[in-house]
C-alpha cells in the first residue's frame, strides 16, 4: 500500500464513522457560534446532531447562495469561525465570491491527493495553478509544505518560460490544469526542450477526459491523477493508483461528511444514485455544515484497490442546479420535489421541457410500483398548483428514469 499518507487513510471504515460522529455535535456548536451559521441553524440543538439522520434534518447551504450572504455580512457571510484579521489569505472569485485560508498546516487538505499521486519529501512542482486572487495554487504550496516538497511558483501563462524551467529546474511533478499542460508538451516538443524529468501530473480545475489523460500519458508524463474540490472547501475527493494504473473512482478526504442527496432538496439519495454533492467540513476556521458546490455525482460501492477504505465517489457528473425557464417562469428541481412529496406513490421523477422556443411543453416522468395507484390528474393539479404553469403527467415503471441525477431535463429544439 505505497503513496499513503498515513493510518487515517487505512482505518476500518467502521472506526472512521464513529470518529466523524463523535465530533459531529462540536463542529454544529462552533458553526452556531458564528453569525451567519447562528441564523442558518437556529434552533438546533448540536448535541442532538451525532448521526447521519440527524444530520439530513439540517437544512443545506448552497454555494449559489454565498453572494447574497457575504453581501448580507462582509466579508464571509458570518460563516467563519476565526476573523479576516487571523487568516493567512482571503481570496476573490468571480461574483465576487470571497474565502478564506486559516493559518494552520495544509489548510486546504492537498496532502493526501499529492501524496496518492507518489509525492514525496525532496521533490519538485511546478505549480501551474494561478496565484492571482484565487486559491488553487495556494493548495498546492499547502500540500507541498506538508509533504516537504518545493515548488515552483510558476502560475498561469508563458508557455515558453514554463518549458524554459522545466529544462532547466528539472521538476519532478506538474500541478495545474490538465488542458495547460497538452499546451506545455507541445511547446516543449516544438522547441525541442527535454521534459522528461516531469512524470506526476496532478490535474483539477476542470474536466479530464479519459483521450486526454491518454494523451499526456503517451507523450511523457505516466502518472496524471485528478483532484476534485472547490474553492470553498479544498480537496473533497481524489485519483489513486494501484501498480501504475489508475483506481476507479475518486476516495473522499478524511476531514468531510459526504451526502448525495436529490437535487434541490437535502434528502439523501440510495447508494448508487446520481445526486447533488453536500459535504459537512470540519475546518476550525471555515465550518461548513451541510455545503453543497452545486455539483453531482455517485458513491461508488467497494473498497479502492490502493488499501484507502473511505467512501468513493464517481467523480464529477454534472451540474445540480437544473433551474429552467418555462414560458417566461423559472423552474426549479425544488418545485419537482414538492410535487413529489405530495404523492407518496411517485419514487423519482423528471420533468422534461420539450417543444419549440415559446412553445414549450411541460411533461412530469414519475416512477410509480402500480399506474392504478396514482391517478395522472391529480399530479397534473399538483404540477399547476406548485409551479402555476400546465404540465402533463406520464406514469412509467419504477427504474426506467435515467440514473443521471437530472430532475429537470431540456430538451427543446433552440435552431
Amino acid at each position: 500500500m505505497s503513496h499513503i499518507l498515513d493510518t487515517l487513510e487505512t482505518r476500518d471504515p467502521q472506526e472512521r464513522e464513529r470518529s466523524l460522529m463523535h465530533q459531529l455535535p462540536q463542529l454544529v456548536a462552533r458553526a452556531q457560534a458564528a453569525p451567519g451559521w447562528g441564523r442558518i441553524l437556529s434552533g438546533v440543538n448540536a448535541a442532538d446532531i451525532c448521526s447521519r439522520q440527524a444530520l439530513a434534518q439540517l437544512p443545506v447551504t448552497r454555494k449559489s447562495e454565498l453572494k447574497e450572504l457575504q453581501q448580507q455580512d462582509a466579508p464571509f457571510g458570518g460563516l467563519t469561525s476565526t476573523a479576516p484579521a487571523g487568516m493567512r489569505h482571503v481570496f476573490m472569485s468571480p461574483g465576487p465570491i470571497f474565502d478564506p485560508e486559516g493559518q494552520s498546516q495544509d489548510w486546504w487538505r492537498f496532502g493526501r491527493p499529492m501524496a496518492a499521486l507518489g509525492l514525496r519529501a525532496g521533490q519538485l512542482i511546478q505549480n501551474c495553478f494561478s496565484y492571482h486572487f484565487t486559491p488553487a495554487a495556494f493548495m498546492v504550496e499547502g500540500g507541498a509544505a506538508r509533504l516537504g516538497c518545493a515548488v515552483i511558483p510558476a502560475g498561469v501563462g508563458q508557455t515558453e518560460m514554463q518549458v524554459q524551467a522545466i529544462a532547466s529546474l528539472r521538476p519532478d511533478a506538474y500541478a495545474g490544469t490538465p488542458s495547460f499542460l497538452k499546451l506545455i508538451i507541445e511547446k516543449a516538443q516544438e522547441m525541442g526542450a527535454d521534459f522528461s524529468s516531469v512524470q506526476r501530473a496532478l490535474v483539477s480545475a476542470e474536466a479530464l477526459p479519459p483521450s486526454l489523460r491518454k494523451w499526456l500519458q503517451d507523450n511523457g508524463v505516466p502518472h496524471v491523477l485528478q483532484v476534485y474540490g472547490s474553492a470553498d472547501i479544498g480537496s473533497i475527493a481524489y485519483e489513486t493508483e494501484t501498480d501504475g494504473q489508475v483506481n476507479p473512482g475518486m476516495v473522499v478526504d478524511e476531514d468531510l461528511i459526504l451526502e448525495i442527496v436529490r437535487p434541490g432538496t437535502g434528502d439523501p439519495v440510495a447508494d448508487g444514485e446520481v445526486g447533488e454533492v453536500v459535504i459537512t467540513s470540519f475546518n476550525p476556521d471555515y465550518p461548513l455544515v451541510r455545503f453543497s458546490v452545486g455539483d453531482m455525482s455517485a458513491v461508488l460501492p467497494g473498497v479502492s484497490p490502493c488499501g484507502r477504505t473511505n467512501v468513493r465517489i464517481k467523480g464529477w457528473m454534472g451540474r445540480a442546479d437544473q433551474t429552467t425557464k418555462v414560458r417566461a417562469m423559472f423552474v426549479h428541481p425544488s418545485q419537482v420535489a414538492e410535487i413529489v412529496r405530495r404523492h407518496p406513490q411517485i419514487g423519482r421523477a423528471r420533468l422534461v421541457v420539450s417543444g419549440e422556443m415559446a412553445n414549450d411543453v411541460m411533461t412530469l416522468q414519475c416512477e410509480v410500483d402500480d399506474p392504478a395507484t396514482l391517478a395522472a390528474s391529480e399530479v397534473v393539479e399538483t404540477i399547476r398548483d406548485v409551479t402555476k404553469l400546465r404540465g402533463d403527467v406520464q406514469l412509467v415503471a419504477r427504474g426506467s428514469l435515467p440514473n443521471d441525477g437530472k430532475v429537470i431535463e431540456d430538451a427543446r429544439k433552440y435552431q
